[in-house]
């Protein structure tokens, strides 16, 4: 009897710790300081919100479309760093990551050739990645 309630205790413990490190990971890197909700909000959010005005009232000057592609650049880094630092706890993170990373590719692409349906669909690709991770991880 005593050997099944340490046992069963010791599945306790190991699922604990499993699960603060799964959600340790989800909410900081192993060895950086900005936690992904930072991350989140200073530089994926406003790059996203700035690509997204873009595709509703279109670039009307070469300055314009450039922001537009720094924004979409900049997302697409930021698909990279979420993986970085053993940030990535699961597939569901790392699908998400791999779509935002296509779709802004394709969204620096149609936007170095202004074509805006390209783009409107690029954004919603992104946009899909965001809520595949968020529906799993917010």
């Amino acid at each position: 009897m005593l050997k099944q309630l340490l046992l069963a205790a010791s599945a306790i413990v190991v699922v604990v710790v499993v699960s603060v490190t799964s959600t340790a990971q989800v909410t900081k890197g192993k060895t950086r300081l900005a936690t992904t909700s930072q991350i989140m909000r200073g530089f994926v959010r406003p790059n996203h919100t700035n690509l997204h005005q873009g595709t509703e009232k279109l670039p009307t000057n070469k300055k314009e479309w450039q922001a537009l592609a720094t924004n979409a650049a900049l997302l697409n880094e930021a698909s990279y760093l979420l993986m970085d630092d053993d940030r990535c706890p699961d597939d569901d993170w790392a699908n998400a990551a791999m779509t935002l990373r296509r779709g802004s590719a394709a969204a620096v692409r149609s936007i170095k050739v202004k074509d805006t349906k390209s783009m409107a669909a690029a954004f919603r690709m992104i946009t899909h990645s965001c809520a595949a991770c968020h529906d799993m991880h917010k």
